[in-house]
């Protein structure tokens, strides 16, 4: 391998860069019409115009174009793409990633899951919202990310929820396939990091926590769990490397899992290098992603490595903390910390647009013990400055300092349960409440805690208001009603697209349209007039 092309964009295609400076790889990054003043794009010894990240041709035109003799994918975009696979193998070049075989086994969600079942690895009921039953998830079966995914607790949301899955789902992974899983209120989020060669070396490199979640992508993640004794990470693993060998995985891939109790089950295999990789890469001592360069080179994987310490990794975005609600504006100021690991893919001056990711950096911190790692943290997060945008900094800093992450105590239903900035709970319960914690805590607060989702999905005006905003800059993607209709309170009037994610805007009272400003297609900014309402 001499000159590798990534066919990806921000944070990830800078982490890949940075593995190939020191083997001698050029680099050649890829770069779409509206995403030219890119990092990323001003950081590779070559950089070639694409159409659209979502273009397997395009990348391999590039890759000849620069004289490219292999290619990254990254994560998101088609790094789990077996077409991409395909393409780049056909024109002779290295895939650095697993064989498209495997890749159509472990991308297609519900095949992957019968697989699972064949290997004798637990994995949550699939079939029809009449089997699953309800609460259920739909889920895209092509990707990853929260993209496509509602929840559904009634069947009267049903279709509402499949058509807005598949319409992010095909924005995100050019498929808007969909399926339903039965939906665990409480669970943890536990994932297994696999690396495999072509020579049947496959490893179990530990766990992640990616418990800390909103709107389905995760927030905060941790290694080891705090969950796991040494008897269960055993089985999550073995687990894992049971599903991997059949489907003679090969390169870096992630499995994951609920947990309920002591209760694990298989979601999916996210057949890709994962956002969160640097909190195994700091408990392990492996670089990830230059061992994904060596298994592309035919080279055999080393010895199984054993966990050092702790590592806990947060997401900067550019978002709203109480909401998260994606935010665009310029980065005027970027202070991130020293003395911890940050990985960006941004810096002081760059542009947050609303087409993209809206994430800044990455930070994450090791120590010898939790309480260190989550220590350094918290100082480096005092120490971030971001000016010129809304950012999640303020919610970091309080997500860190929480004593129920603090104690390790948090579930996937954590951000709906104890809401952002909200004042902490008086006490957190003991180890004698092991097991069953979960339903002794403090109920909800005289203001109920509001749901994560829908507080996502529900901006809109008070009752003394007439006019429903724009929450965040993004494409009106569909328009529900017209001048003179009669509206109920939360009924959907406008879905606005940021990021590849939807976020419907609704009625916030019984009224009647007085006058609609925008039209599908049409690019708004954060706080424009979008419908008037009268009462």
């Amino acid at each position: 391998m001499q000159r590798l092309l990534v066919a990806n964009r921000g944070e990830i295609a800078m982490r890949i860069f940075r593995a190939c400076g020191p083997l001698g790889i050029e680099t050649v990054a890829v770069v779409a019409p509206d995403d030219r003043g890119s990092l990323h794009a001003r950081s590779a010894d070559a950089t070639v115009e694409v159409a659209s990240y979502l273009d397997p041709a395009e990348h391999v035109r590039a890759a000849r174009e620069s004289d490219a003799d292999a290619v990254h994918p990254g994560y998101g975009f088609l790094s789990e793409s077996a077409d991409l696979a395909d393409a780049v193998l056909g024109a002779g070049l290295l895939w650095v990633g697993p064989p498209p075989a495997a890749l159509r086994a472990g991308g297609d969600k519900l095949a992957a899951k019968r697989t699972a079942r064949e290997a004798g690895v637990p994995v949550l009921p699939t079939g029809t919202p009449d089997e699953v039953g309800y609460p259920l998830l739909v889920k895209a079966a092509a990707g990853g990310g929260g993209r496509g995914m509602r929840i559904v607790r009634h069947p009267a949301e049903l279709d509402a929820a499949v058509e807005a899955a598949r319409r992010e789902a095909a924005a995100a992974f050019g498929d808007d396939t969909v399926f339903f899983e039965r939906y665990l209120e409480r669970p943890r989020h536990v994932e297994i990091q696999l690396l495999a060669d072509r020579h049947g070396t496959v490893l179990a490199l530990g766990e992640r926590d990616c418990s800390v979640q909103r709107r389905h992508q995760k927030v905060l993640e941790e290694s080891p769990s705090p969950a796991l004794d040494p008897e269960l990470r055993a089985h999550m693993s073995d687990a894992a490397v049971a599903f991997a060998r059949a489907i003679a995985y090969e390169s870096a891939g992630t499995a994951e899992f609920m947990l309920d109790g002591r209760d694990f089950f298989f979601l999916e295999l996210n057949a890709r290098i994962q956002v969160e990789h640097p909190v195994t890469e700091l408990v392990t001592g492996v670089d990830i992603v230059r061992e994904q360069l060596r298994i592309a080179d035919g080279e055999r994987l080393g010895a199984q490595p054993e966990l050092q310490g702790h590592a806990v990794e947060v997401r900067l975005y550019a978002e709203d903390p109480c909401t998260f609600l994606p935010q665009a504006g310029r980065l005027e100021r970027l202070r991130l910390p020293t003395g911890i690991r940050t990985d960006a893919g941004v810096e002081e001056g760059d542009e947050i647009g609303t087409s993209y990711d809206p994430m800044i950096a990455k930070l994450i911190a090791h120590g010898r013990t939790r309480e260190e790692a989550l220590g350094r943290l918290a100082g480096a997060l005092r120490e971030t400055d971001v000016g010129g945008l809304t950012t999640n900094l303020p919610f970091l800093r309080w997500l860190v300092s929480h004593p129920l992450v603090r104690a390790g105590r948090t579930t996937t239903a954590f951000l709906t349960e104890n809401p952002p900035l909200s004042e902490p709970p008086a006490r957190v319960p003991g180890r004698a409440w092991d097991g069953s914690w979960r339903l002794n805590l403090p109920g909800p607060p005289p203001r109920a805690a509001p749901d994560v989702d829908a507080a996502a999905r529900e901006p809109g005006p008070t009752p003394e208001q007439a006019a429903l905003t724009a929450p965040m800059p993004g494409t009106v993607i569909r328009v529900l009603v017209a001048p003179g209709a009669h509206v109920t309170a939360r009924q959907p009037l406008v879905v606005l697209e940021a990021m590849k994610m939807e976020t419907p805007l609704v009625a916030p009272y019984d009224a009647t349209v007085k006058a609609v400003h925008v039209a599908e297609g049409d690019r708004v900014a954060g706080g424009a007039l979008l419908v008037e309402l009268e009462e």
